[in-house]
């Protein structure tokens, strides 16, 4: 049997842990970057959008949004209708630091990519959002406290 997933594990793990390092002299580690970069690009994101978004658990995210708040890169607001809901922005420090992501991820995304063509690409990238779908119901499913059957 063919280990995709096994080679999309390494993929991912390699992409991290690169990450972490280049991305230590701006204090973030341990995958922060994630999750700045998805409330860069949605300010006013709450935290349970975020965790989904990133498909985590709420412990996880709030570890790393906390971590993230107290090294200035976003900041919290309460929301003007329901002063529970606190929504999450970036800081001037958030959005300087966005951008060296942002490269980062594209140098990545080129590096990975190189030697293939356009239609490969393509075909590559549908066939990943198909099996990521696949994968989204059973975290779905086992999130809500089932027991999936082998």
């Amino acid at each position: 049997m063919i280990e995709i997933l096994r080679e999309i594990g390494m993929i991912a793990r390699a992409l991290d842990s690169i990450s972490n390092i280049e991305f230590k002299e701006y204090e973030l580690t341990r995958g922060q970057y994630l999750y700045l970069v998805r409330i860069c690009e949605n300010p006013g994101i709450i935290q349970e959008k975020l965790a989904e978004m990133v498909k985590v658990d709420r412990t996880t995210a709030a570890r790393a949004i906390k971590k993230l708040e107290h090294n200035g890169f976003i900041e919290k607001k309460k929301d003007n209708h329901n002063k529970k809901i606190k929504k999450l922005f970036p800081t001037i420090k958030g959005i300087n630091v966005y951008p060296f992501i942002k490269r980062e991820n594209e140098h990545s995304n080129s590096v990975a990519l190189e030697g293939l063509s356009e239609t490969e690409i393509d075909t590559i990238f549908n066939l990943l959002q198909r099996v990521r779908m696949n994968i989204e119901k059973d975290w779905e499913f086992v999130k809500k406290g089932n027991k999936r059957d082998y």
